[in-house]
C-alpha cells in the first residue's frame, strides 16, 4: 500500500509540472503556483513526513525548473520545504474534524499564502522583486490562495474516485 501512496504522489507531482510549465508568468513574470494543489493532495493521501519532505524537495525542484521569476530557484525550494512543513502539521492537527471538505479548502487557502509569503520573502533577499512585495502578493498571491481551494478539492476528488475504482481504501473522506 505505501508503494502505491508513493507512486500516486509521483504522479500528482508529474501532473503539477505539466500544469505548471502551461501556467504563463504575469505580474513581474511570478506565475499561479497550480504545482501546491497537487503538493496538497499527495500530503493528504501519503500522511508520512518523510513523504511530506520529499514531496516538498521534488515540488520545489520541478517549480525551480518552470519558474519565469528572475532568480526564483531557490526561493521555489525554500517555500516548498516550509510550506510542507506546515501544511503536513496542520494536516495532522485537523484530521480528527468534522466537515473535512472545508479543512482541506481552509489548509489549501493558508498554505499557499505560506508558500506565497515565504517564496516573496525569500526573493526579495536572494534576488531581489522585479515588482513591489504588495502588489506580488495582492497581484498573484491571495488570487492563486483562492484558486488553490477549488483546484485542491477537484484534484481530491478525482483521487478520491479513482482510488474507489481501484479498490484502494486510503484516502480520507
Amino acid at each position: 500500500m505505501n508503494l502505491r501512496k508513493n507512486i500516486l504522489s509521483a504522479l500528482l507531482i508529474a501532473i503539477g509540472y505539466i500544469l505548471h510549465q502551461i501556467v504563463p508568468g504575469t505580474i513581474g513574470s511570478m506565475k499561479f503556483d497550480i504545482m501546491l494543489s497537487v503538493i496538497f493532495v499527495s500530503l493528504y493521501i501519503n500522511k508520512d513526513f518523510k513523504n511530506a519532505m520529499v514531496t516538498a524537495l521534488l515540488g520545489g525542484i520541478i517549480t525551480a525548473m518552470t519558474t519565469t521569476f528572475p532568480g526564483g530557484q531557490i526561493p521555489n525550494l525554500i517555500d516548498k520545504l516550509v510550506t510542507c512543513g506546515i501544511v503536513f502539521l496542520m494536516i495532522k492537527a485537523t484530521e480528527r474534524f468534522p466537515k473535512q471538505e472545508i479543512v482541506r479548502g481552509a489548509i489549501s487557502f493558508l498554505g499557499t499564502v505560506v508558500s506565497g509569503t515565504v517564496f516573496l520573502t525569500s526573493a526579495l533577499y536572494i534576488s531581489g522583486l522585479p515588482a513591489p512585495f504588495s502588489v506580488l502578493f495582492f497581484g498573484i498571491v491571495l488570487p492563486t490562495s483562492v484558486t488553490n481551494i477549488f483546484l485542491t478539492a477537484m484534484i481530491y476528488q478525482a483521487v478520491k474516485l479513482a482510488m474507489k475504482v481501484t479498490g484502494a481504501k486510503y484516502v480520507q473522506q
